[in-house]
C-alpha cells in the first residue's frame, strides 16, 4: 500500500488534481447547487457545464502550447492569432449579403483557419530556419498581431448576426456545448497522433537534446514547423469560439492574456518549460484548474480588483507543491516514516 501511495503522490497529476478537488469543494460549500446539472430542451446546463464551455478555448490553445513547450519553445502570439482569426471571420460575414447562410459561415471559418495556419508557419520559420529564440519570434507576432486585427476591423468592434456562426460559441450538439465538443476533438486528435505514433517521442527527443536528436536523424526543423503551425491552428479555433460566443470581433480584447492562461495550464499539468517530457492529460487538468479558479472567484465573491492576485497565489501554490524541492522533502518524510515503522515491527 505504501508503494502504491508513493507512486500516486509522486505523480505529476497528483497536486493539480488535489487542487481541482479543493476548488470544487470550496464552490460546493459556497454554493450547494454547484454540481447540479439540469436538462432544458435537451441541453445540459449548470456550473460544471459552464466551466467546461468557458474553459474550452484555453484547453484548445493549451494543447498546442504543450507540444511547443515540449520542444523547448513557447508561443506568446496565440492571443493575437485568436484575435486575427475572429476578425477575419467577422469581416467576411459582414461583407456577405447573407451572413446567416451556412455556406458563408463555412467560408469565413475556413479563411480564418487558413490565416491562422499561415501565421503558425511564420512562427515556425522564424524559430527553425532563421534561428530566432522562440520567445522573441512569437513576441513579434504577439505585438504586431493586435495591430493586424485592428487593421482588419478598421478599429471597430464588428458585430455579426449569424446563427450558424454563433453556434460555435454558444450552441449545443447532442446536449453538450459545441465548444466543449470541439475541445474534446482537438484533445483526442492530439493525444492519438502524439501518443499512438512516434511523433510524441520525436517531439520529446528534440526538447530533451536537440543536438543529439539531429545526429540521430530526427528532422527537428520539420517538427518545429509542425508544432508551431498546430499551435496557431488551435489558437485560430479558440479565437472563432470566443468571437462566436460574443457575436462580435474585438481586436483589443479577444484572446487577451489567454496565452498566459494556456502556459499556466501546461505548467500546472506538470510539463516542464525546459522541454522534453509532456503530459496532455496534465494540461487538461491544468485548464480545468484555471477555469474552475476563475469560477471560484465569482462564486465566493472575491472582489474583481484582487482576482489576479488570488489566481497567482493558487497557481504559485500548485507549482511549489510540484517542485523538486517539495518532492525531495516528501521523499525524506516517507523514508523516515518507513524507518520508524520498521523499527517498531522489529521491536515488537
Amino acid at each position: 500500500m505504501s508503494a502504491a501511495l508513493t507512486r500516486i503522490v509522486s505523480s505529476r497529476l497528483f497536486w493539480p488534481v488535489v487542487m481541482l478537488i479543493a476548488l470544487v469543494a470550496i464552490n460546493v460549500i459556497a454554493f450547494p447547487g454547484f454540481l447540479t446539472i439540469t436538462v432544458k430542451d435537451g441541453h445540459l446546463f449548470g456550473s460544471v457545464i459552464d466551466i467546461l464551455r468557458n474553459g474550452a478555448p484555453t484547453l484548445i490553445i493549451a494543447v498546442g502550447m504543450t507540444l511547443v513547450i515540449a520542444t523547448r519553445g513557447i508561443d506568446l502570439s496565440v492571443g493575437a492569432v485568436a484575435a486575427i482569426s475572429g476578425a477575419v471571420a467577422c469581416s467576411i460575414l459582414l461583407s456577405s449579403p447573407d451572413p446567416g447562410n451556412p455556406g458563408t459561415v463555412a467560408v469565413a471559418v475556413g479563411a480564418a483557419l487558413v490565416i491562422a495556419l499561415v501565421l503558425g508557419v511564420w512562427n515556425g520559420f522564424l524559430v527553425s530556419v532563421i534561428g530566432i529564440q522562440p520567445i522573441i519570434a512569437t513576441l513579434i507576432l504577439m505585438t504586431a498581431g493586435r495591430g493586424m486585427a485592428m487593421l482588419i476591423t478598421e478599429g471597430q468592434i464588428l458585430t455579426v448576426d449569424s446563427a450558424p456562426f454563433k453556434a460555435l460559441g454558444s450552441g449545443f450538439l447532442l446536449g453538450l456545448p459545441v465548444a466543449v465538443l470541439i475541445g474534446v476533438v482537438i484533445f483526442a486528435v492530439a493525444a492519438l497522433i502524439t501518443r499512438r505514433t512516434a511523433l510524441g517521442m520525436l517531439i520529446e527527443s528534440v526538447g530533451i537534446n536537440p543536438e543529439a536528436s539531429r545526429q540521430a536523424g530526427v528532422r527537428a526543423r520539420g517538427l518545429l514547423f509542425t508544432v508551431y503551425t498546430f499551435c496557431a491552428f488551435s489558437a485560430g479555433i479558440a479565437g472563432l469560439i470566443l468571437t462566436a460566443n460574443q457575436t462580435a470581433a474585438d481586436a483589443n480584447n479577444t484572446g487577451l492574456f489567454i496565452e498566459l492562461d494556456a502556459i499556466l495550464a501546461v505548467v500546472i499539468g506538470g510539463t516542464s518549460l525546459a522541454g522534453g517530457r509532456y503530459s496532455l492529460a496534465g494540461t487538461l487538468v491544468g485548464a480545468l484548474v484555471i477555469q474552475t479558479l476563475v469560477t471560484t472567484v465569482y462564486t465566493v465573491g472575491i472582489p474583481p480588483i484582487v482576482t489576479m492576485v488570488f489566481k497567482a497565489a493558487v497557481v504559485t501554490a500548485v507549482c511549489l507543491l510540484q517542485s523538486p524541492a517539495t518532492n525531495a522533502a516528501f521523499g525524506r518524510l516517507r523514508h523516515r516514516l518507513t524507518a520508524r515503522t520498521s523499527k517498531g515491527i522489529a521491536a515488537s
